[in-house]
């Protein structure tokens, strides 16, 4: 990606919705400055920027290269304040803030009790809801006043104060711990994915064990028990235990339905709550649970109460169309879902500078699966190619590995032979620079490399041949994700059988629910 794409005040403006920047120009234009200032004369001129091109801002004559950098800087805070008083970013936790910075001032300006009575007030609402960091600021500040201008009105308020500070620096630490282990295990999942052998369920084990802080569950908060449950879901998802994944993801569901104002509070965590919840949901194959599941999902996010804003919409937006995706490979429905393709590109494109890479990709390997199911092996080859040409994949080695090795399967039934031993070669060769070649990857990449020597005849043997090695492997603790990624075993079965891979699967979706 090019610099033109990263400068940070081009991004900003460009993420502002049309009443955002009307709004801008009335605030501006309350500061009482010229219409023509300098920073409006930028804030226009990058407006209508399709691309950030330095040049053409110098050359307009609205600022010198020097003053340039101070200019942007300028115009960059100005666009913050003026957001900051749209009501749409009005929450709790920013009104909370706002108090405090009232009664800062107040304090400043040696209005002591009019300061303290802000802060009592403030710390009581954010300890209501949760904010237990702004709260322990309140006090500090509290604190600090009450040294200086003793109001007498409360009998013991030193002590009161003291044990109030004591409490919510217990309360953050436990959370900063929790918080602290979530964050590292999520790291661990991004950067390898599951747990490959012994040795690194025992290096995942000892982390966890050794980093979970003792506690007792009816003493901690929400925020506390938010942070516990996710720190156990990550657990649960690297040592690939789906069934505890799906305990800990639906408390942290409930944990938010039990306590709807938090929706309200923490949209993001409620969607990705509900996120994990289906990809626990899909892993386990409890299909009619997984669309309640989304359906009440989506019913939450379509209320009218519901936060509003960039970052929700576009991650309600992934999380969504990600669950839809998985449900039509649940239900064996791969043709239903090709509408899908264009409504999550057209998303992608729009979503872009708020959805990482890694989950872009992850997208298109689901529609890379979508295509191969309805048997478009060209249109699967066409998204697969997406994620072995990335070079800024940082993340989920896992995915490039499958995505290689369904390339290959792709390859094989779209007859494009001519390229597969090329493949077959760099596929080989980037699996073991990973260290990554697993029983199951080793199998198929044998039975296609043996393809060249089969009869047609004897095709439906070595078929056989292969289902038969892979089947074993099917609740293997370690080598069930690549079943994960890639439903080999029905493919296998729907060349045995001379059925389409999506009967086979939705079949055995039936078997389920009977």
């Amino acid at each position: 990606m090019t610099n033109v794409h990263r400068d940070a005040l081009f991004v900003l403006i460009k993420s502002l919705s049309k009443s955002e920047k009307r709004q801008f120009k009335l605030y501006v234009g309350r500061l009482g400055v010229n219409t023509d200032a300098k920073f409006l004369a930028l804030f226009n001129l990058l407006d209508k920027m399709k691309m950030y091109d330095e040049r053409q801002i110098l050359d307009s004559g609205i600022v010198k290269k020097a003053q340039l950098s101070n200019l942007k800087a300028h115009l960059y805070r100005q666009i913050l304040v003026s957001l900051r008083l749209n009501p749409v970013n009005q929450n709790i936790r920013v009104q909370i803030r706002e108090q405090l910075d009232f009664a800062t001032i107040l304090y400043q300006k040696g209005l002591y009790k009019q300061s303290l009575k802000i802060l009592d007030k403030a710390k009581n609402f954010a300890i209501e809801h949760e904010e237990k960091n702004v709260a322990y600021e309140i006090v500090e500040l509290e604190k600090i006043i009450e040294t200086q201008y003793i109001t007498r009105s409360i009998p013991d308020r030193a002590d009161e104060l003291a044990l109030q500070a004591k409490q919510l620096s217990e309360d953050n630490v436990m959370t900063s711990k929790l918080s602290n282990l979530s964050l590292q295990l999520y790291s661990m999942m991004l950067k390898v994915g599951y747990v490959r052998n012994d040795e690194d369920l025992q290096r995942v084990k000892r982390y966890f064990d050794g980093q979970l802080p003792k506690y007792k569950l009816d003493n901690l908060g929400f925020r506390e028990k938010l942070w516990l449950y996710k720190a156990h879901l990550w657990y649960s998802l690297l040592t690939q235990d789906f069934l505890s994944a799906y305990k800990y993801a639906s408390k942290w569901v409930d944990l938010f339905y039990e306590n709807e104002e938090m929706i309200l509070l923490n949209p993001v965590f409620f969607l990705k709550g509900n996120h994990y919840l289906l990809e626990s949901l899909f892993f386990v194959k409890y299909g009619s649970q997984f669309k309640e599941t989304l359906e009440r999902l989506e019913r939450e996010v379509s209320r009218p109460k519901f936060p509003q804003n960039d970052n929700i919409t576009s991650l309600a937006f992934l999380y969504i169309n990600s669950s839809k995706l998985n449900l039509h490979f649940l239900e064996g429905t791969f043709e239903k879902g090709i509408y899908l393709v264009n409504i999550i590109e057209y998303g992608i494109k729009k979503h872009r500078g708020r959805i990482d890479e890694h989950h872009i990709m992850l997208l298109y390997y689901k529609i890379a699966c979508l295509y191969f199911g309805v048997g478009d092996n060209k249109n699967c080859i066409v998204y697969l190619k997406k994620i072995i040409s990335n070079k800024n994949l940082k993340m989920r080695e896992d995915l490039m590995c499958f995505a290689r090795v369904l390339s290959l399967v792709a390859h094989y039934e779209a007859g494009m032979d001519y390229h597969l031993e090329v493949q077959l070669k760099s596929t080989y060769k980037f699996l073991l620079k990973m260290n990554d070649l697993h029983a199951v990857q080793k199998e198929m990449i044998k039975f296609l490399r043996g393809l060249g020597d089969i009869y047609p005849h004897e095709l439906k043997g070595e078929f056989q041949k292969l289902y038969n090695e892979l089947k074993k492997y099917e609740n293997h603790p370690y080598e069930k994700r690549a079943f994960l990624y890639l439903d080999i075993l029905s493919w296998l079965e729907s060349h045995l059988q001379n059925k389409p891979v999506a009967q086979i699967i939705r079949e055995k979706a039936l078997a389920v629910t009977r």
